[in-house]
Parts: C-alpha cells; structure tokens; sequence
C-alpha cells in the first residue's frame, strides 16, 4: 500500500497535538461534557471510548472547529480551537460517523471537489488526489457513484476526503461502524500506516477489542466527564483489581441452557453470557481453591465438562465493569490525563 507524500505545513512539536482544558457544553439544561482535560503527544494513536450520549462526538467536533465550547480551552498544534479556527482545520483531518454524498457524482468527482475547495489547482491536484485515491484504494472505483457504494467503500472515500491535505492530527468519528470484519481489518491496516508516519489519531469506536489492539492509549468517558486515561491493561487490572472476580469459560456436552439454569441458582456465581456450547460465567474469588470448587460441583450435578479455563478479562467486560463502579464510587483507574 502507498504511503502519502508530506504537506509543506509545519507543525510545532513543542507542544502536545491536542490540548482540551476543563471543557463544558451545554445544550440549555443538557450538560453534554463537564470539566474535561486531557491532552496527547504528537504520533499517538488514542480511543476515545464511551456509551452513546457520553459526549464523544460533542468533544470531537469542538476540536474540528464545528461546535463552539461553552467554557474552557481547546488547542490543536498549538492553537487556539475558538480563535484561530483556520489554522487549526490546515492540521486537521475530520472523518466524521456520518457525511454527506451527492447525487450523479463519481468518486473521482467528489475527491477533486474536495480538493479544489482546499485550494490544489492544476497538475498538483491531480497528483494529490491519485495519491490520496492509491492509498484508500480507490483508484479502481474512480467511475463509481459515491453514492452507490458499500459501507466499507464509502467509509475509504470520508477517510480520503479527511487525507486531501496531508493533515497531521486526524480525528475519526465511529469510523468502523457498520463495516464487515474484511473492511474493518483493511481500516485497521490504514489507521496502522497513518500511525507509523507519525500522525496523531483520536479515534471513537465501540468495537473496544480492536481499539486496545490499535491505540497506545484509552480515553474513557461517561457522563460528560473523563473517568479514565491510560492503556488498556492499567483498565484491566484496575477493574479486576476492584471486583476480587474470575471470568471462567465453561463447554459441556448438552444444551447449555440447562448450564444457565444451574449457574443462576450456584452460589458466588453470576451469568455473563451464554454461549454456542457453554456459557462464561463470573465467579466472586480468585482463589484457587473455589475455582477447583465450582468445576468439581459441575461434575458432581452431572454436567459432561470438555473445557473450563479462566479467561483473560476483555476490554468490553473491564468497561462494563467500570461504569458499575463509578456509578458505586468504587472505581480506582489510572486517572492521568496525559499520554506520552
């Protein structure tokens, strides 16, 4: 795969690639994001995480200039979010969750568009916007509609649109939202060589397994408020940590509909999901000795066992994990709100 020639802008390193200072929004009554601070290096990939209404997209699109903030301040490169929007969207590449396309234009129509808006003019947009197009591979979809396209393609064409000037702060809204597992993977692959060349990546997602495969670092947020800024094993942990519990994977012979019946009735038991063959279950111990415990009285109600082990905890159950101790003020994580 190609990579993208460098823009002539300079971007001052002297300072982190994103800087957000006790950010508040509001919505009349609606306290979208409250007191929010936190700031990346430059060339870190950082996942931005949180349930629907939790004020990702609101913190986005301040920082892409496209929502003014209610208090605090916001700095992309150096500057200023509110006062130098101009100089801020020349760093800058938006790829929001959703966008617009149009009717009767090609692919290779809507990127020269884009590119003739940004300023490109003669044989260097043409080169700019046939980089741009290797590189998402959309080169052999130049004649397409861009309305008529999958989900994966179209999400290619926001990526390229986002890419046309070379930014070097990208931001990038759900953008695996929708995409089969073969587009998600060649997302991934062009997040991944975005990273190696340096670029700052803040992405949201709610598919948490591959942000903490992708990301140097997690930004968790609930309710308007960052509740947690560091690598998905300090979460892990400190989730773990805070519940004194073992997630065990169970198989059996059978139907395990009858496993959940029994595990619902089990003492220090608790059903997590079931599964094609089983079920995982959360058992309140770590020890050893009840482990062995709870695999003997499986045998001993007549249940034919072919696998029980215990589980890495995914980063989806620490996140599930988290908000029930927040909401019980039990919750300990790593609260730094710097990543270096």
């Amino acid at each position: 795969m190609p990579e993208l020639t460098h823009s002539s802008e300079v971007l001052d390193r002297s300072q982190p690639a994103i800087v957000v200072e006790n950010l508040h929004r509001s919505f009349g009554k609606l306290q979208a994001v409250s007191d929010v601070s936190f700031s990346i290096d430059h060339g870190k990939v950082v996942g931005f995480v949180g349930a629907n209404g939790a004020g990702k997209t609101t913190t986005m699109r301040i920082l892409a200039t496209l929502d003014y903030p209610t208090g605090g301040t916001l700095r992309v490169g150096g500057h200023n979010v509110v006062h130098y929007p101009e100089k801020v969207r020349r760093l800058l590449g938006w790829m929001p969750d959703s966008f617009g396309t149009y009717d009767n234009m090609t692919v290779l129509e809507y990127l020269d568009f884009y590119a003739r808006a940004l300023g490109y003019q003669g044989q260097e947009r043409l080169q700019r916007i046939q980089e741009v197009m290797d590189f998402t591979d959309l080169t052999p979809l130049a004649d397409r509609l861009s309305n008529k396209m999958s989900k994966g393609q179209t999400q290619r064409l926001c990526l390229g649109r986002a890419l046309l000037h070379d930014p070097q702060i990208l931001i990038m809204d759900e953008p695996a939202a929708g995409l089969d597992p073969k587009a998600r993977v060649e997302l991934k692959q062009l997040i991944r060589i975005l990273a190696e060349e340096g670029k700052t990546i803040l992405i949201s997602s709610h598919i948490l397994s591959e942000l903490g495969e992708m990301c140097d670092s997690l930004l968790f947020i609930d309710k308007g408020r960052i509740v947690h800024h560091g690598d998905a094993d300090s979460m892990t942990r400190a989730s773990a940590s805070a519940t004194a519990e073992t997630l065990v994977n169970v198989q059996i012979i059978g139907e395990p509909a009858k496993l959940i019946e029994w595990a619902l009735t089990a003492p220090l038991i608790q059903v997590v999901e079931e599964t094609k063959r089983g079920a995982r279950l959360r058992v309140q111990s770590t020890d050893e000795v009840t482990l062995a415990g709870v695999l003997r009285r499986l045998i001993t109600d007549g249940f034919q066992v072919t696998d029980y082990h215990r589980e890495e905890r995914r980063l989806e159950d620490a996140f599930i994990d988290m908000l029930g101790q927040i909401d019980k003020g039990t919750f300990k994580g790593d609260a730094a709100q710097h990543v270096e």
